[in-house]
């Protein structure tokens, strides 16, 4: 049987950041679009788990472990940014388009006839993923701070709702409203800035 002493002793921080760190900044920039951001999430991650040495349990690999520990600063981060900038469900008209902007109040909900849905197989089929994917990062950085943490951890991270719930602190309710309004104001960016139909 392994003694905990002999499992963090297969940890290497020395090593880390020649391993993992390009791996932790591209898995940081990508939740938060923020060079400088990812950067310290990245270190606060290293010093963080070179604190939790002993807590290491030799469950997952150190790679993995590590990854886990950044979840959990990224998920902070938009925690605080959150509580410092908005209420959970408010946005702006700047921030984004109100809901009646996509939606008609006076046909009982139906879209609007210029922002429903566009046919994305009517596309031009010249897909360029890293030109999606710069899209798709400024169509983030709009959403609101709460908004694109609850998105990024739900979507991208595929975390249950209960997970996501419990860990932004709003109901079942506010989640899926959150995911919802999301949903409609990034698809609503990537068809004007990316998909141009």
């Amino acid at each position: 049987m392994e003694t905990g002493s002999h499992i963090q002793g297969s940890l290497n921080p020395s090593k880390w950041v020649e391993l993992y760190a390009d791996y932790l900044y591209r898995f940081a920039y990508y939740r938060v679009n923020n060079d400088e951001l990812a950067q310290d999430l990245v270190q606060d991650c290293f010093l963080a788990a070179l604190k939790a040495l002993e807590t290491y349990k030799g469950q997952a690999s150190e790679k993995t472990w590590l990854v886990s520990i950044l979840k959990n600063k990224i998920i902070d981060h938009y925690k605080k940014a959150s509580t410092r900038n908005e209420s959970p469900l408010q946005l702006s008209t700047q921030d984004a388009p109100s809901y009646d902007y996509f939606f008609d109040k006076e046909a009982n909900g139906h879209w609007k006839s210029d922002t429903k849905p566009k046919d994305w197989a009517a596309a031009d089929n010249n897909f360029d993923a890293k030109e999606f994917y710069k899209t798709l990062e400024k169509c983030l950085s709009l959403l609101p701070e709460k908004w694109k943490g609850v998105f990024t951890m739900s979507l991208l991270d595929d975390a249950e709702a209960k997970l996501v719930c419990k860990e932004f602190d709003i109901s079942s309710s506010n989640f899926w409203v959150i995911i919802h309004r999301a949903k409609l104001q990034v698809r609503a960016c990537l068809e004007k800035n990316w998909l141009k139909l």
